[in-house]
């Protein structure tokens, strides 16, 4: 089943993507022809294997990357071919990251992290919203050492939503984590896609994280395998892995 999100406004527009990878004299295809639709508001999860193409598709779409060929379009702008600076004004005002990897800087205080973004944002929140928004408002002057994996990953997630991108991308927010922890960190995201509106797209090779989104994209061999809808979407206390 393919749900039809024909009446949303779509975000992001990927056709006929391809990305191949020099290795030596060995040519890696990494994505072969993949066409995508995200959409406003949706919270929808990425499924694969390793090496399924997943990370180089978000790379691609989140302008980290270019592809081999084919085009992307975001809100009908094409992405396709823009100079770097361009790219760079792009990610910095309509995209936030997310990665299994919280990349804090470590001499740096949770407020002090987030300002980093919020200083260069065109209408950002203030570094005290944004961790607020993730339950961290009591963490403020804490060093990233002070903090557990769960907390540093939602300081990560206050960093990526305080200069309010319209997409949120995240590539295995949950993989350095154990099930409870993990669960706190999805709750956090769903709580934004819900507030804030943020089209919000998870990597995972995690199935159990499927059943909480709106649509889950299948991937294997650098191609979409499958779209389906989801009827009944599960709250993150109800996932079980």
């Amino acid at each position: 089943m393919v749900e039809d999100k024909s009446s949303q406004a779509v975000i992001f527009s990927a056709r006929a993507l391809t990305k191949t990878y020099l290795m030596g004299e060995v040519e890696i295809h990494a994505l072969r022809g993949v066409d995508i639709d995200l959409y406003a508001g949706e919270f929808v999860v990425l499924l694969g294997a390793s090496g399924s193409g997943k990370s180089t598709l978000f790379n691609i779409l989140g302008g980290l990357d270019s592809a081999t060929s084919g085009d992307v379009r975001y809100q009908n702008r094409l992405l396709t071919g823009i100079s770097d600076r361009e790219l760079t004004l792009f990610r910095r005002s309509h995209v936030g990251f997310v990665f299994q990897f919280y990349n804090l800087i470590p001499s740096l205080t949770a407020r002090e992290n987030i300002a980093i973004v919020t200083e260069i944002a065109d209408n950002p929140m203030t570094p005290e919203e944004a961790l607020e928004r993730v339950g961290l408002g009591n963490r403020l002057d804490h060093l990233p050492a002070q903090l557990s994996g769960g907390e540093q990953q939602r300081v990560a997630i206050a960093r990526a939503i305080a200069k309010r991108p319209a997409v949120l991308l995240c590539d295995e927010p949950t993989g350095a984590l154990d099930s409870k922890t993990g669960i706190r960190v999805l709750e956090v995201l769903q709580q934004i896609n819900q507030e804030l509106g943020t089209t919000t797209a998870v990597i995972t090779h995690n199935e159990v994280i499927g059943e909480m989104a709106d649509r889950i994209i299948r991937l294997s061999d650098g191609k979409i395998a499958s779209i389906h809808g989801n009827a009944q979407r599960k709250a993150p206390k109800e996932l079980f892995w």
